[in-house]
């Protein structure tokens, strides 16, 4: 229904129109209900500035962090599933405190029989349960966790040290200097994990039809503890979920295995004359300057190795520098593929192993994929650092490490897989590779702040997997698919700057929600050429350091200045959903006060109103009124229309029209159609506004209203938009781009979906 301006509100409506939120003076209540509360700045949610980490988000002039370097020794035994070492961590103090004692991670300690793991996972008995299902509620039987041998000092001193469930203080007889170095020897053992029974991040798989294992060898030896500015020590326990926090160091490690087994892993091989032929030397040498993947040992190699069982070993020297971990994988069973790819001027090398159980897929997608990830990722964040770049089949598992990674996505015996298993398999070798980027460069605390790493890296293999397949089937990244987890029941939910130990649902919280909230603020809040800007720039400004979450929002705004604390309040720190509704929408046209044309709407609301059923029905049911009968009723109001217009009328209306200015006349001319439409936050997480006008004529047009439209009132809002064409329909988040949680009250006129249910057939 259109609704006229009237007559005496024309002269002033623009500039009611123009000041109508400026004139606006707010209730008491309203400050206590629906405004200055989300824009307001961080505040006290964010920790002070200091000479360490700046409030621009950049880490200060004073800026520190430590520093470990390792000499590690191991050999894996494939008779009994075991793994011994011997290292020597040099610790560099680098901070200005004097530390009096020092934390190490033993984060295998997760299984020993007493894991604090195993005590607090929680169980229920349901009227139908599988063996693993009952397994997992016995006592564990597996003989895990480390087995110290030694601690020592550089002398082979004893040190003093406690060990606290998987951490490990080695107490120091002096205090560690601000500039001083410490060498840390330590000897173990522990029996290796059968990954498929018990699960892990690390372990192995048995292959029963060749007698074979391959293993995933990480998290292998005693790791220091990360020590910060912002938060001390990282002694936080490791009870699964959440990962690590290491500090960067260089690597020298030499791994002992059978000699008929293959290693590959985190670093550079020093030693390839002593474990590779002759013939994998110079495949490899072929492989830098490939624009295919070479394959370098074959799967009929492989197969014939599957069928050895050599009595000697090898020992496999690998260095790597300024890596923050170190990962290994090794089997008889590995095919290796490879390719070199140019990444800012440098030759890396992108790399596969695998057993045959990964083909045909492996051999035609995992080093692809590894080098697109580094292509795309480097475009996004930093050039790719390192010299190689390696993904690992092994089956149930997706986890990384420096230049590392072991990845699922195994086809059926026979060869045959699914689009689910192919696009699984790239993705989650691009997510694997991706997470050399966030967090083994870019290095934030995964134990504390999950989000950080997985959110980040989850954005930016989005991002990737667009520039694999543009009909990539995603789960996670577009807006609309993070939808039913922003709808769950807020039991389920928990803010995303929560501690990864304590959320309920971490692959829809950490990732997914953590993911699209960087790709609301790239499509719909920032745009992508200030969002990549800052992006790129808290890469660049954090790479082989530890930021926090305070440093990513302060330099996303920093380098954008684009104000986002709403966004970072709203999304990160509560579960509030968007659901945004157009309420209500009021047509209005201008009354210039023509009397004819008043006469005319006159007398058509007068036939409207008039037209009832009672009417409709008397005309039968009374055959002759009392007026009909009788003549001498009649007078000049049932003579005369009421509708008629008199000289004066139009005397008025003419004089009217001669003193409009210019400005007036052209508004008349336009013949402006006013939409005032009334939104309702419902939700209460905010967003900006985007709709989208279908008019009359077939055209549209898209409309963005930044979110900054809430500030004055953040529940209940109105805006009018003057168009000279008449709108037929009117959509409110017409892509689906800000997780808008009920679509149903973003249309006017108001347009109603139906719910499909299932004819069910009985069975007689």
């Amino acid at each position: 229904m259109i609704k006229k301006l009237p007559l005496v509100a024309l002269v002033l409506f623009f500039s009611l129109y123009q000041h109508a939120f400026a004139q606006y003076v707010p209730k008491h209540s309203d400050f206590d209900r629906n405004h200055a509360i989300k824009f307001e700045q961080m505040g006290t949610l964010l920790p002070t500035p200091n000479v360490y980490r700046t409030a621009s988000g950049a880490p200060g002039h004073l800026y520190w962090q430590q520093r470990a370097d390792y000499e590690i020794e191991v050999e894996l035994n494939d008779d009994n599933q075991s793994i011994e070492g011997k290292q020597t961590i040099t610790y560099f103090n680098n901070s200005p405190d004097p530390l009096t004692y020092l934390w190490v991670q033993l984060d295998q300690n997760m299984r020993a029989k007493d894991s604090d793991t195993y005590k607090t996972a929680t169980s229920r008995i349901t009227p139908q349960m599988s063996a693993r299902q009952i397994e997992r509620m016995l006592d564990p039987v597996f003989d895990g966790g480390f087995k110290l041998r030694y601690v020592n000092t550089a002398n082979d001193q004893p040190f003093n040290y406690t060990v606290n469930k998987t951490m490990m203080r080695i107490d120091l007889e002096e205090p560690l200097k601000e500039g001083e170095q410490i060498d840390i020897k330590i000897g173990w053992y522990y029996n290796i994990n059968d990954r498929m029974a018990i699960g892990g991040r690390s372990g192995y798989e048995y292959f029963e039809e060749d007698d074979n294992y391959l293993y995933t060898i990480a998290q292998f030896f005693p790791r220091m503890a990360v020590y910060s500015d912002n938060e001390g020590w990282q002694n936080k326990q490791f009870l699964g979920a959440g990962e690590f926090a290491l500090p960067f160091g260089d690597y020298k490690v030499k791994i002992t295995v059978p000699s008929d087994h293959m290693v590959a892993s985190t670093g550079e091989l020093q030693n390839a004359e002593e474990v590779l032929t002759k013939e994998q030397i110079d495949l490899y040498e072929k492989a830098k300057t490939a624009t295919k993947p070479v394959i370098i040992v074959s799967e009929k190699e492989a197969k014939k190795n599957e069928k050895s069982r050599a009595k000697t070993k090898k020992t496999w020297e690998y260095h790597a520098q300024d890596v923050r971990d170190f990962a290994f994988a090794s089997s008889r069973k590995f095919i290796w593929d490879a390719m070199g790819v140019e990444i800012g001027g440098k030759n890396i090398m992108a790399m596969s192993y695998y057993p045959k159980e990964g083909n045909p897929l492996w051999e035609q997608y995992s080093t692809e994929a590894v080098a697109h990830t580094l292509r795309v990722y480097s475009k996004h964040t930093i050039d790719y650092p390192y010299p190689v770049a390696i993904s690992v089949h092994a089956d149930a598992i997706g986890m990384e490490y420096p230049m590392i990674c072991f990845n699922f996505g195994r086809p059926d015996k026979d060869g045959n897989y699914s689009e689910r298993i192919k696009y699984g398999m790239i993705g989650v070798i691009i997510h694997e590779v991706g997470h050399n980027f966030f967090p083994m460069i870019i290095n934030s605390d995964e134990r504390q702040w999950t989000w950080m790493d997985e959110g980040l890296n989850t954005f930016v293999q989005f991002l990737a997997e667009q520039e694999w397949d543009r009909d990539w089937p995603h789960r996670r990244g577009p807006a609309h698919m993070i939808v039913p987890y922003m709808r769950s029941s807020k039991d389920l939910q928990e803010p995303i700057m929560s501690n990864s130990e304590n959320i309920v649902n971490l692959g829809a919280n950490a990732y997914s929600k953590a993911a699209t909230g960087l790709n609301i603020l790239r499509e719909t809040i920032m745009g992508r050429e200030l969002f990549d800007y800052a992006f790129k720039e808290y890469s660049r400004r954090w790479a082989f350091k530890h930021p926090t979450p305070a440093d990513f929002f302060r330099t996303m705004e920093d380098a954008s200045g684009v104000d986002l604390d709403w966004y970072w309040k709203g999304w990160y720190y509560t579960t509030e959903h968007v659901d945004i509704a157009i309420e209500n929408v009021d047509w209005y046209k201008l009354d210039d006060g023509d009397p004819d044309a008043q006469a005319k709407r006159d007398r058509e609301d007068y036939e409207r109103n008039m037209d009832h059923i009672a009417r409709t029905r008397n005309r039968t049911d009374i055959p002759q009124t009392a007026l009909e009968a009788n003549k001498d009723l009649i007078d000049i109001h049932n003579t005369k229309s009421r509708f008629d217009i008199s000289a004066d009328d139009k005397k008025a209306h003419k004089t009217f029209k001669a003193n409009l200015s210019p400005a007036e006349k052209a508004l008349f001319d336009k013949g402006y159609h006013f939409y005032q439409i009334d939104f309702e936050n419902v939700g209460g997480m905010l967003m900006p506004i985007i709709l989208e006008f279908t008019y009359t004529d077939g055209s549209t047009e898209e409309v963005r209203i930044p979110a900054e439209i809430w500030r004055k009132n953040e529940k209940k809002i109105s805006k009018v938009f003057p168009r000279e064409k008449e709108i037929k329909q009117i959509v409110l988040d017409p892509y689906r781009e800000t997780a808008d949680v009920d679509e149903t009250n973003n249309y006017w006129p108001r347009q109603h979906v139906p719910d499909r249910f299932e004819l069910y057939k009985s069975r007689r």
